[in-house]
């Protein structure tokens, strides 16, 4: 280290205290102009009026005069977003010259508003036998900022839009069921080859205003559900779909925007309730790196809005209270009879959430649906054949309730469930007027970074939706379906994980006489 750089931490405790501060922002700038071009997460620190504003600087500590000085004399001085100045971080040659240069600027703007009185002849002798000393430093400096600028130029020029970004997801899911008996009481056996199969998701985010977003999301899949091989839709994968000859289609189209305290998000295709409100299953509740079962995503109550049209309010979304509500068609966009938007299927939704802490979130729910297509699936593909269609295509209306609720007991464990009640009435057909009680819940247990970092091993025990009581005779389970699930998520890199698993289904569609199922996968899944 040479004698003049020693001599620079004798100098001026204003000076020093001014490079050393200056080093840090210059340095900080140069890496968030590129950070913003990846990801928008800008680490730019900020100007302070007050040394107080540091939260890490006490007036005990040997450079509070010189920081109070600075900021009272030369005004240039900044921190970290999070109220830190971090004061005792190594300082490199290369940062040390970026703060000379930035202290140069600002002592030279000082002179030419006529403020050079509040630099004294001493500073700036120090100061000039200092740009001497790190004129090397400085030369490469200019030269990699004038590199950043040219690559910020380029990138500006070449890249896809200005104000849309590309996010993609693609699975590879390597799965077969297997057992006995099919559990649709055919007594055929279970299909049980073993499938290799794909789904790709492209998302084109988009934002007008910086706070709003645009999604447009498509599509590709060829992932077939199991519910024809095994004879029940409690086989079915949380991340199963099949799109026309794996061809591509807009599966998802929405608008969300703040207005004031509020959230509102429009969805115009594909509206589903799970992606607009919390579920509290932090774990599992995505499709890609989740649960590998269906049930084992959610709640059957967040299904309720399936493929809908309609919006979504967030009242106080980040708040320890928070409201939601909804109102979805399912067949918005057709003009015929008994559909649209109003008087065809629809739902609406209503939750209050509660957070006491970081650790605790509780969510009360509840759900109004009707439906009367004829196609009848009340907890969309969630439960037992009954669950589903508890008086046999007649018109239904139901009052869902559910309670969730998740907790961290610690930093690696993650524990949550859920229970839900719904209660049915049929509204036309020979059945008009009888009810049905249809109850499931689950318990899930999370341990993340188990084996190593991003790892997430999972258990997930449950009760698919089971109609307990139904007026109309022979649509009632008599037995008791039980849902278990194991996985294993390794994560290989920040965009590869592979995730086997087993889910294991006793007395399949709430029926004693039928075979246990098996599903066995591999799911790899690759962000971009």
């Amino acid at each position: 280290m040479s004698k003049l750089f020693l001599n620079a931490l004798r100098m001026s405790p204003v000076v020093l205290a001014a490079t050393f501060s200056v080093a840090n922002s210059a340095i900080a700038g140069e890496i968030t102009s590129v950070s913003q071009l990846t990801d928008n997460s800008s680490q730019e620190m900020g100007q302070v009026t007050s040394v107080s504003q540091f939260s890490d600087v006490q007036p005990t500590d040997w450079a509070f005069q010189a920081l109070q000085s600075l900021v009272e004399r030369y005004g240039c001085i900044a921190g970290y977003p999070n109220g830190t100045y971090r004061g005792n971080r190594a300082l490199t040659r290369y940062e040390f010259a970026a703060g000379l240069n930035a202290c140069l600027d600002r002592v030279n703007e000082l002179i030419a508003t006529a403020t050079a009185d509040l630099v004294t002849k001493e500073d700036l002798a120090t100061l000039q036998r200092l740009q001497e000393e790190f004129s090397a430093e400085l030369a490469t400096l200019r030269g990699r900022v004038d590199s950043l600028e040219a690559r910020t130029a380029e990138l500006e020029a070449n890249q896809f839009s200005t104000t849309t970004k590309l996010k993609g997801e693609a699975i590879f899911s390597l799965s077969s069921a297997f057992g006995d008996e099919r559990a649709d009481g055919t007594g055929d056996d279970i299909d049980d080859n073993i499938t290799f199969s794909s789904r790709v998701r492209l998302n084109l985010l988009t934002s007008f205003t910086g706070t709003d977003q645009l999604q447009t999301r498509l599509e590709a899949a060829n992932i077939t559900p199991f519910d024809d091989a095994t004879g029940t839709n409690m086989a079915r994968l949380g991340f199963d779909s099949n799109t026309d000859d794996n061809q591509i289609e807009v599966d998802k189209l929405n608008y969300s925007f703040n207005l004031a305290l509020a959230k509102i998000k429009v969805d115009a295709i594909g509206g589903e309730l799970n992606e607009n409100v919390n579920v509290f299953n932090p774990l599992f509740k995505s499709s890609g790196s989740g649960a590998l079962s269906r049930y084992g995503r959610f709640s059957p109550i967040y299904r309720q809005a399936f493929d809908g049209s309609g919006v979504t309010l967030s009242f106080n979304p980040n708040g320890r209270f928070t409201f939601n509500a909804a109102y979805y068609g399912h067949n918005a966009d057709s003009p015929e009879d008994g559909e649209g938007l109003y008087n065809g299927a629809n739902t609406a939704f209503a939750q209050i959430q509660f957070k006491p802490s970081k650790q605790l979130g509780i969510g009360l729910a509840y759900a109004r649906t009707y439906q009367n297509n004829g196609d009848i699936n009340l907890l969309n593909s969630t439960g037992g054949e009954f669950a589903a269609d508890p008086f046999d295509g007649d018109a239904t209306v139901a009052n869902n309730y559910g309670v969730q609720a998740s907790f961290r007991p610690s930093d690696k464990i993650v524990v949550s469930g859920w229970a839900g009640l719904t209660n049915a009435e049929a509204k036309s057909g020979v059945n008009d007027g009888a009810d049905a009680d249809i109850f499931y819940w689950s318990a899930n247990v999370g341990i993340q970074d188990f084996g190593a970092e991003g790892n997430v091993l999972g258990l997930i025990i449950g009760q698919s939706p089971r109609v307990t009581d139904n007026d109309v005779a022979g649509r009632e389970d008599d037995d008791t379906s039980f849902h278990l699930e194991g996985l294993y998520k390794v994560k290989l890199s920040d965009n590869i994980a592979v995730t086997p698993g087993l889910i294991v289904i006793f007395n399949p569609e709430h029926n004693s006489d039928n075979d246990t199922v098996y599903v066995g996968t591999i799911r790899t899944t690759f962000k971009f």
